[in-house]
């Protein structure tokens, strides 16, 4: 064993160097210091330069990978370039590193919305709310699909001595957002010129549509949405781990007995979980690129209160994501027999997708093959395996017993299933970002 960890660290070592000159690449160069790109990309980001910004922020990153400041800067960095699904992922990053800071928190929401991702956006929000700054919280939280909330947050804000000009636009927005125009019109002179509200509820009103949600994030920050095919692989937190983490992969591969690596991502990548088995897990290997996650606002100069912009060109729709694994049709499935559910702390993983649209999609579809789960509670909660994103999808709230009654009754259609206790989570589960949803 001792022989084992060894190899390891020396291999880390070596793998660390290789990422560092890798940066030299063939000029025979020494690769510039983490510290000394981090300076390069905060003064381009003070001129505004996003794209020169992410340049070095992306050497500092490469240079110091478990570094969080470095992660952040890059969160802005990509931010500032208008790269919002890189900066969510990023800035996630950052958080699992030790950044758990209100700005970036704030930025990662903000990142989220803006890479079309607005429930992850309300989770992180409702996560780690009571550490926000109430001006922040209330608009980020209307932003996000929930301008009532924000109303509400801001108003008793205002009402508790927060009566700023940041609170009361940040209210006014949120007024707007709801389809409050004449609250939103009087709240907005409270500073705005009376020759500039018009305009201002104009803009607005042109963003008010629910679809705009990508748009009007970009506006707040002053930046323009950019085609973003997310984080370069090579940055990747997962090709970095940990010493302590490579040593415990290592000594788990030495009693783990490979299995064939499945074509694709629904719940037979996964061996059932029992709570006796102690065997680490055989983990999927699909094809899926990397999902939304992100956050970070650039610079102090970056105010939550709306500002008079020009309005960006209309940006493309990104095509739609592929189920990692399409639900079994319904046709090969007969109606399953009724099964007596007790109630408990077992979940039920039915499959798992690429994304969160695909995943609701999928419940519905098991609703309907599975008749057991009409009245059952949905949850959905991200993974990273191997550096790929999923949602699972999953029944929650059964005994033990049912579920793996259930779980049986699905097998033997020829459907796939995991019944986990939910205070074990199943390899790979992110607990920062699940995102639990109840259907019921």
């Amino acid at each position: 064993m001792t022989q084992t960890r060894n190899q390891l660290f020396v291999r880390l070592a070596v793998t660390t160097a290789l990422a560092t000159t890798g940066l030299a690449g063939c000029t025979g160069k020494v690769a510039p210091t983490a510290s000394h790109s981090a300076a390069k990309a905060e003064v381009a980001l003070q001129k505004g330069n996003g794209d020169k910004a992410v340049k070095h922020a992306e050497a500092a990153v490469l240079a110091s990978p478990r570094d969080a400041n470095s992660r952040t800067l890059l969160g802005n960095a990509y931010l500032e370039a208008g790269r919002f699904q890189s900066a969510a992922q990023t800035f996630t990053d950052a958080i699992a590193l030790g950044d758990t800071g209100p700005r970036t928190v704030v930025s990662l929401a903000l990142a989220q919305i803006g890479a079309g991702d607005q429930l992850s956006a309300i989770e992180t929000l409702d996560r780690w709310e009571t550490s926000l700054d109430a001006a922040d919280f209330g608009l980020a939280i209307a932003l996000a699909g929930q301008p009532q909330r924000g109303v509400h947050v801001l108003s008793n804000a205002i009402r508790g001595g927060e009566n700023t000009a940041k609170t009361r636009q940040n209210l006014a927005y949120a007024y707007a957002l709801s389809g409050q125009w004449r609250a939103a019109r009087l709240m907005a002179a409270e500073d705005v010129p009376a020759d500039q509200v018009g305009d201002r509820m104009a803009e607005w009103g042109a963003l008010a549509n629910p679809r705009m949600a990508r748009i009007r994030v970009a506006r707040l920050m002053g930046v323009e949405l950019q085609a973003d095919s997310g984080q370069p692989v090579m940055l990747a937190l997962g090709n970095s781990p940990s010493v302590e983490m490579l040593a415990a992969e290592t000594v788990e591969t030495e009693v783990v007995v490979e299995e064939p690596a499945p074509s694709f991502a629904f719940a037979s990548e996964l061996p059932a979980l029992e709570e006796e088995a102690q065997t680490p897990f055989a983990l999927d290997t699909a094809d899926a690129g990397l999902a939304d996650a992100g956050l970070s606002v650039a610079e102090p100069r970056k105010k939550f209160a709306l500002q008079e912009v020009s309005q960006p060109a209309p940006v493309a729709a990104a095509p739609a994501r592929r189920t990692a694994a399409a639900a079994p049709s319904q046709s090969a499935f007969a109606p399953a027999p009724s099964i007596a559910l007790a109630k408990g702390d077992y979940n039920i993983q039915l499959g798992s997708y690429f994304s969160m649209s695909d995943a609701q999609e999928g419940w519905r579809k098991f609703q309907t093959m599975y008749p057991e789960l009409a009245d059952a509670e949905k949850v959905i909660t991200k993974a990273r395996v191997n550096g790929k994103i999923y949602y699972r999808v999953a029944a929650a709230g059964y005994a033990r017993n049912s579920a793996q009654g259930l779980c049986s009754s699905v097998k033997g259609k020829g459907g796939g299933c995991i019944a986990y206790a939910s205070t074990n989570p199943l390899p790979g589960h992110m607990g920062n970002a699940a995102i639990m949803v109840a259907s019921r």
